[in-house]
């Protein structure tokens, strides 16, 4: 009996020991300080730096945990016991070899954990993994993510203004970014004042993708010339959505106080609002939109495509309201698919939802951050419980503020002489990220309302119903806005603003 209570306590014991930990360290070079916040240690069959991640299509390993008051060269272990993991323990992770790295992150303001500039990562290693025997991989956070330079060329000029308003929310210097693109025109007749219009890129997109450009494009639109800016709604959490946010802070209004005015004095604009435009896909379809509705005398039109959910009563197939709703599982149990390659479901809500646990500024928690108030934690309040996928039904409630096909309806009355002729919404009606089922109800609702507003939906998917003659169409629609507003004016171009 005592040899078999022996042999047993044995096999216990090696398997208690085959336990895989990382240990991270950071020196003295790279952080002169202690650190607290959250580690993370990616890994990764297919990239050689999966700081980079994740896929959201095909996410791979992430594991993090937070600590208190690390000090340059102290071990931080993550292991078993101490993570938050994807896609489960750490301990289950498949065997395999792996490209593995480490990030500290000290959320200093940007979106990803692996490219915020301050953060620390280490060099990735590459290794074999079987879990048979207990393993400590070492990294050394010994890298810091660098501020991206924003080059400016003769066409394209960078804007970096820190902002009084979030750098008082978030207590730290905070900026508002963006790139500016100028016509042709601009040069060829330097007395003449311009219109403007504000595109608003969606999620993981920033003005960054016009540093070093000599285009100009998005500056001509159906002849007439344009002043085109490319702004940068990045923010800790994910997407700003140019929203004022309890946990993000005031972003819609550090952009239409600080930014847009400092914009428009720089350079030879307008500045009306008759002559100022905003735009933007995706996540920027839902900002454009909000932008128009929340602040209808500052821009003179949005042209929002293929938005983010604009009807909470369908949050990409989910009514949010309904008593009981799920976010993992429908009306039948069945998982809920979250986007879609043509008929068929490629991401479904509880992985996507277990993917964003171990890090920050991904989608589902951008949306939570920017429409919840804030728990008895200071972290924005949960809409749906991350093991069962429940929705609380307190914090749906709270998240009306921002429901924009309610704000439409409960206040028509007020917002439809200023509207009028401004708000034009174009999606796919098989939208890869289930979209279309809450324009089909902006659609519907403004109809009934006897709204001029233009909410229709094309053919295709997230992207592919932006066909040329559609992208020619709105270049159309908003040059003649502007003509026909200028020819209101007497096609009077007013004196620049002091």
């Amino acid at each position: 009996m005592r040899l078999v209570l022996a042999a047993v306590l044995a096999l216990a014991s090696a398997f208690a020991s085959a336990d895989l930990r990382f240990s991270v360290t950071y020196p003295k070079e790279a952080l002169d300080g202690p650190f607290s916040g959250r580690v993370v240690v990616y890994l990764s069959k297919r990239s050689s730096n999966p700081r980079n991640g994740p896929n959201w299509f095909n996410p791979e390993p992430i594991y993090s945990r937070v600590v208190e008051g690390a000090s340059p060269g102290e071990p931080i272990v993550l292991d078993d016991a101490n993570t938050v993991g994807f896609p489960g323990r750490l301990n289950d992770l498949e065997a395999g070899e792996y490209y593995i790295q480490a990030v500290i992150d000290r959320n200093l303001g940007g979106r990803t954990i692996g490219g915020s500039p301050g953060n620390l990562y280490s060099a990735p290693r590459k290794l074999a993994l079987d879990l048979k025997e207990a393993l400590t991989v070492d990294l050394v956070c010994d890298q810091v993510v660098a501020e991206p330079e924003f080059r400016d060329t003769a066409r394209v000029k960078g804007v970096r203004l820190e902002s009084k308003l979030l750098s008082a929310f978030y207590k730290r210097p905070t900026f508002l970014n963006a790139a500016v693109v100028l016509p042709e025109a601009y040069d060829t007749e330097p007395q003449k004042k311009f219109p403007i219009y504000y595109d608003v890129p969606g999620f993981g997109g920033s003005h960054r993708a016009f540093s070093g450009s000599t285009t100009a494009r998005g500056t001509l639109r159906d002849g007439e010339p344009f002043v085109y800016v490319m702004l940068d709604p990045s923010c800790p959490t994910g997407h700003s959505v140019f929203a004022d946010s309890d946990n993000n802070g005031p972003w819609g209004k550090a952009l239409t106080t600080e930014l847009i005015p400092h914009i428009e004095k720089a350079y030879r604009i307008i500045g009306e609002p008759w002559a100022r435009f905003v735009g933007g896909h995706s996540s920027g379809g839902w900002s454009s939109l909000w932008l128009q509705v929340t602040y209808p005398e500052v821009f003179g039109g949005c042209w929002s495509t293929a938005p983010d959910p604009v009807d909470f009563r369908d949050f990409q197939q989910i009514d949010i309201y309904k008593p009981g709703a799920n976010m993992f599982t429908d009306e039948k149990g069945q998982p809920r698919p979250l986007a879609r390659t043509g008929d068929r479901s490629t991401i479904f809500y509880k992985r996507f939802s277990d993917m964003e646990r171990p890090i920050r500024g991904e989608q589902l928690g951008s949306f939570e951050a920017v429409f919840s108030p804030k728990d008895a934690k200071g972290e924005p309040a949960k809409l749906w419980d991350r093991d069962t996928g429940a929705i609380d039904p307190k914090v749906a409630e709270a998240w009306k503020r921002y429901d924009i096909g309610l704000i439409v309806r409960t206040r028509w009355k007020e917002l439809a002489p200023r509207l009028a002729s401004k708000v034009h919404v174009y999606a796919g009606d098989m939208d890869t990220f289930y979209l279309e089922g809450a324009a089909k109800l902006l659609k519907k609702d403004l109809a009934d309302l006897g709204s001029d507003a233009k909410v229709e939906l094309f053919s295709g998917d997230h992207g592919s119903f932006m066909t040329r003659s559609l992208r020619e169409r709105i270049d159309k629609e908003m040059a003649d806005s502007f003509r026909a507003s200028r020819e209101a004016h007497g096609g009077r171009i007013p004196s620049k603003r002091p």
